[in-house]
């Protein structure tokens, strides 16, 4: 394997690392915090880092052949991020990790139905299979996992949507200005709510705690992004799924919460169906 390709392993990896701990200090705020002001915190990073490479390379970055569709990629990012942040609040973190890997069968499925992408009989299969997984977690009428974690699989559609667009922009714009124009969305539209909702955060505590979390959500989206510059998508894809190790081990050591047996049985479900998509697309 070539150098480059190892060292975009080694990016993803690490971003993946990021994000997870950006999601337990999400959760942490979620005590005392709105969810649109938590999520509107951790879109300031990446707006920050925006703004910088504006002032480096120019307004040139914000050039699309298509600013309607950026500017509703910074939508989908606005519900996927506020979806997942209520779901938090309420479940634990590892469950609501393993749930959002139904992301990559949402993308199968609307990748054929909107893109008119062909899919195979096997891997129609491999979706329906992480679908059963993705109900092995929640046990719908059971009453055994809480409500909020349909949310989880809301902010996973709107995930998956996103991706769609991705691949709808990817062939006219740079990854560049695909985050550019997220970046900005976002955080306009986030701003628009966030009097309303806004509560000053403990200098102490909360503050460093905010800080954190666009600092983390930043630098894993560099890394990501950097990734992908020096490896295939389809390299780094199976890297996506460490989110479960990390989630685990910071529900663990911040929460004192671990997953149930049904819940790693699902997890493992949707991994292994997960995967074997991304080894049909490759």
């Amino acid at each position: 394997m070539r150098s480059e390709s190892l060292k975009g392993i080694a990016c993803m990896a690490f971003g993946m690392f990021l994000f997870s701990g950006a999601d337990t200090l999400a959760k942490l705020l979620t005590s005392d915090l709105h969810p649109v002001q938590i999520v509107w915190s951790r879109q300031l990073g990446l707006l920050v880092g925006v703004l910088v490479l504006l002032a480096i390379k120019g307004r040139g970055i914000l050039r699309s052949a298509n600013p309607k569709l950026q500017i509703a990629r910074g939508v989908l990012a606005v519900g996927s991020g506020t979806f997942f942040i209520f779901a938090i609040a309420y479940v634990p973190l590892a469950d609501a990790v393993a749930v959002s890997f139904v992301a990559p069968f949402v993308v199968t499925v609307l990748g054929a139905l909107v893109l008119k992408e062909r899919v195979g009989r096997r891997r129609w299969m491999a979706v329906g299979v992480g679908f059963l997984g993705m109900l092995m977690v929640i046990r719908p009428g059971l009453g055994v996992v809480h409500p909020a974690m349909l949310l989880v699989v809301v902010a996973a559609t709107f995930f998956a949507l996103r991706q769609i667009l991705s691949r709808v922009l990817s062939g006219a714009d740079s990854t560049l200005t695909t985050v550019a124009y997220t970046a900005i969305t976002s955080s306009l539209i986030l701003t628009v709510p966030l009097p309303f909702v806004w509560q000053m955060p403990d200098l102490s505590t909360e503050l460093p705690l905010l800080l954190g979390l666009a600092a983390l959500a930043a630098c894993g989206e560099t890394l990501v992004i950097k990734s992908l510059e020096l490896a295939q998508a389809v390299v780094l894809a199976p890297l996506h799924y460490s989110l479960i190790i990390w989630g685990t081990g910071y529900g663990y050591f911040v929460f004192g919460q671990l997953p149930d047996m049904w819940t790693w049985a699902g997890a493992a479900v949707i991994m292994a169906t997960g995967l074997y998509v991304i080894h049909r697309e490759r």
